[in-house]
């Protein structure tokens, strides 16, 4: 046997692969937080988003402050992307054009900073990037606030009555 697994007779071996049933062991290094890395989703306070040993195991209210930014990354990378689809909608300059490439970096930088945190595999991080993003979407564009401007809510009750 080559401990890739038996042959099934026709003269290529079989691997059979078993996913991990509980977390495995992160590599700590010199840093020593003895932390499990999970491959699947779970719920605990007990976690590592995005920074080696933060927020670990601080306590809830580093986890919920970690939760919060994670949030927040999440409602800015829909604020960038609006900004970015006003920008585009502006005068084609070469300021523009350099302007709206920054923004666009700066976008994609949180967007894989949110994915990397939801890659914690930590369910109160997950819901907080989508709420995050459903947040971002509403006040930036979904539209609420240019249909409901002042003037436009006025020219609506007058024309109602």
């Amino acid at each position: 046997m080559n401990g890739m697994g038996e042959g099934d007779g026709n003269g290529m071996g079989s691997m059979t692969m078993t996913p991990p049933s509980s977390p495995m062991p992160m590599s700590t290094g010199n840093h020593g937080h003895g932390m499990m890395m999970h491959m699947t989703f779970f719920w605990g306070k007990d976690t590592l988003v995005i920074f080696s040993g933060w927020p670990g195991n601080a306590g809830i209210g580093m986890y919920l402050l970690s939760i919060f930014i994670v949030l927040i990354m999440a409602a800015l990378a829909e604020a960038l992307s609006a900004v970015s689809n006003r920008f585009s909608q502006s005068d084609k300059t070469a300021s523009n054009a350099v302007t709206l490439t920054a923004i666009h970096a700066l976008r994609m930088g949180v967007a894989y900073l949110v994915m990397l945190a939801v890659m914690s595999f930590n369910v109160g991080v997950f819901l907080a990037a989508l709420v995050g993003h459903a947040i971002g979407f509403f006040l930036g564009r979904s539209g609420f606030f240019h249909r409901y401007r002042a003037g436009d809510l006025e020219a609506h009750t007058t024309t109602n009555k």
